[in-house]
């Protein structure tokens, strides 16, 4: 999804940068008619955007699949998994997902709760009891400006629900300036090695953000509800992410760690000088440790998660084996947080203008505020990265594209400009 740390300039950066040629374009890409085709000249200039992307040094590479109709449309790498080995990309290079692992978690989640093993309506605290104690941050400010932090009680549990949709309060201690996030900080809830058992206990010792169902709230919400799939299903997160979907799916190179000496040489690295992932930690899958970060600490290949967005574009199946049925999938994609729902939006409202929240993943429901809508289609699914992997799934035209890159700073600009080409290489 998208993990934009709550800079609204680098959104309208994105936009100046892609040029006004390119935006005037835009009239015609929201809505596509179904069974648009792609132009494979139009589809020439996504190859000459990332050419000169690496060419100019602000990435060291990246790779772009587009698959439609069960067929690749669009398949290129470009530039290099890192400017000192200079090793080409493949489609085994593994990538550092960040927040695409949230997508991977969710639909594990969404298996046990098709097998009946947890309940999106049940109290985190049946799981994890100490999430019974919690308390909500409320900001006091005095006459003087000086703010401080009032703890309330509960309006109502924290359901499974919350978790999914991130409207439980729980929130990062990296982005914004709540006294709340502020807390986050201070508690250094990264220190040491320690596993998800100990990183909710951490985690629930720490006031809320807001009240449950209040409000769209970006955070370790993911990793609780891995520890409660943890409880519900008597083992460890990989290991029920290998049995109901990476290994259905045959993703052997998606996971946490990266230990083996020959894969650690398949590792994308950012330029030099691009920032790092700014999430508050270090994220290196070459360091055995305890914690399997389920917000953001998987890493994957082309390979492999083009088999994963496949099964979303057909969904829920791939190759005759039923991730989820139906019915749990159409569940999973449908908005729950619009109209009616509660839920509010703020600043921080990261699957960002014409996109509600289904359970783990944003979709499209309308068109949004801006002028041309950006470009996409009703129903659209979608999430990506803080290192700047993306992937967009599209129904309407039996289509998805996903874009894997290690690019903190230059994502956003990146992912919108990818979309904005895709679509306008439709042909209705």
């Amino acid at each position: 999804m998208i993990l934009r740390f709550g800079l609204r300039a680098l959104v309208c950066g994105a936009l100046v940068s892609f040029g006004a040629m390119s935006l005037a374009r835009a009239e015609g890409t929201y809505e596509i008619p179904a069974a648009a085709h792609f132009n494979q000249d139009k589809l020439a200039r996504i190859s000459e955007f990332f050419k000169n992307e690496v060419a100019t040094g602000k990435i060291a590479g990246a790779t772009v699949l587009i698959k439609q109709h069960g067929k690749p449309a669009y398949h290129e790498a470009f530039g290099v998994q890192d400017v000192v080995s200079k090793t080409p990309i493949t489609d085994k290079t593994i990538f550092r997902l960040f927040s695409m692992t949230k997508a991977i978690t969710s639909v594990a989640a969404m298996k046990l709760v098709e097998d009946g093993r947890i309940k999106l309506d049940d109290a985190v605290s049946i799981y994890i009891p100490s999430f019974a104690n919690v308390k909500v941050g409320v900001e006091k400010k005095a006459e003087d400006g000086t703010r401080s932090l009032e703890l309330v009680p509960l309006n109502r549990p924290i359901t499974v629900r919350d978790l999914m949709t991130h409207t439980s309060g729980i929130t990062y201690g990296f982005y914004g300036d709540s006294l709340v996030r502020q807390a986050y900080r201070a508690a250094k809830i990264y220190d040491g090695d320690f596993d998800l058992a100990e990183f909710a206990e951490r985690i629930a010792k720490l006031p809320l953000h807001n009240q449950p169902g209040a409000l769209w709230q970006y955070g370790h919400s993911t990793d609780i509800l891995a520890r409660v799939m943890e409880v519900a299903a008597g083992k460890p997160l990989l290991d029920i992410e290998r049995e109901t979907l990476l290994g259905p799916l045959g993703m052997v190179d998606t996971g946490f760690l990266v230990t083996d000496p020959e894969k650690q040489k398949l590792l994308a690295q950012p330029v030099p000088n691009d920032a790092d992932f700014r999430v508050g930690r270090i994220n290196d899958p070459t360091v055995v440790k305890k914690i399997q970060f389920a917000s953001g600490g998987m890493v994957t290949t082309m390979a492999d998660y083009e088999r994963f967005a496949q099964m979303l574009l057909n969904g829920g199946s791939l190759d005759g084996k039923t991730i989820l049925k139906p019915e749990t999938f159409k569940l999973m994609v449908t908005d729950q947080i619009g109209p009616g729902s509660g839920v509010d939006r703020d600043y921080f409202y990261f699957p960002g203008d014409g996109f509600g929240f289904g359970l783990g993943l944003a979709v499209r429901t309308d068109p949004g505020n801006a002028k041309p809508p950006p470009p996409g289609d009703l129903g659209e699914l979608k999430w990506d990265g803080a290192s700047g992997c993306y992937f967009v799934i599209d129904p309407k035209q039996d289509m998805f594209f996903v874009l894997l890159e290690q690019t903190p700073t230059e994502r956003q600009r990146i992912q919108r400009t990818l979309k904005q080409l895709v679509y306008e290489a439709m042909e209705k």
